[in-house]
């Protein structure tokens, strides 16, 4: 099996995800598609479903029924309780031209455990081999993640402001910026929560990148 490409897509009510299915695993995959306008077919649905969607069309649908909820979609979702089902609504996005992702596998898209920070986010996937291994790895991750890396963000945020101004070759910016993520000093700093220190420190370090 070819390796997925990870990707992290803007999501927009301009952009329709339909979710077939409507029970706890069809749920979860609308939160994750939190953002994008959703809609969910399903002949009954787990209570506050309708808080995570957009959507509901209570119908008691059949395979050869998929291809008229598919119009105009830009992801499908496969998530019912049967794997037959599942294969159907898979076969019939993929005909369509559509991408789907599938609760029982062999879909386009995986959706990997998240770790959301202020400022940036982590994904992490088995890319379906393992189903349980991606939430254990998040979760460690979560807890090594302190708070010095949302601040190391924030620091390189502002150097960057009006950096290419001060360095502009983009090799000379990439070593700058690289030093300052290889510098013990900067990190305590932003361990002990000094971002100005930091950044002080920061700014000694350009001295030698600028243009003369």
């Amino acid at each position: 099996m070819a390796r997925k490409v990870p990707v992290f897509l803007e999501p927009t009510k301009d952009r329709s995800i339909i979710v077939f299915g409507g029970g706890n695993v069809a749920y979860r995959k609308c939160r994750q598609f939190e953002g994008f306008h959703i809609t969910v077919v399903a002949d009954k649905t787990v209570p506050n479903m309708g808080e995570v969607c957009d959507e509901i069309i209570l119908d008691h649908f059949n395979p050869e029924d998929i291809g008229g909820y598919l119009e105009g979609k830009f992801i499908a979702v496969a998530a019912t309780d049967s794997k037959a089902l599942n294969a159907a609504i898979t076969a019939s996005a993929r005909r369509n031209g559509i991408l789907v992702n599938s609760a029982h596998g062999g879909g386009d898209i995986l959706l990997p455990s998240i770790v959301r920070k202020d400022t940036y986010t982590v994904a992490v996937s088995s890319e379906g081999s393992v189903p349980a291994f991606p939430p254990y790895v998040a979760r460690r991750i979560d807890e090594m993640l302190g708070p010095e890396y949302d601040l190391m963000m924030r620091l390189l945020t502002e150097i960057r402001s009006g950096l290419q101004e001060r360095v502009s070759q983009q090799p000379r910016r990439a070593e700058y910026l690289a030093e300052i993520l290889a510098t013990e000093k900067v990190w305590k700093k932003l361990e002990n929560s000094d971002l100005p220190g930091a950044l002080d420190i920061a700014r000694g370090l350009e001295e030698r990148y600028r243009d003369q």
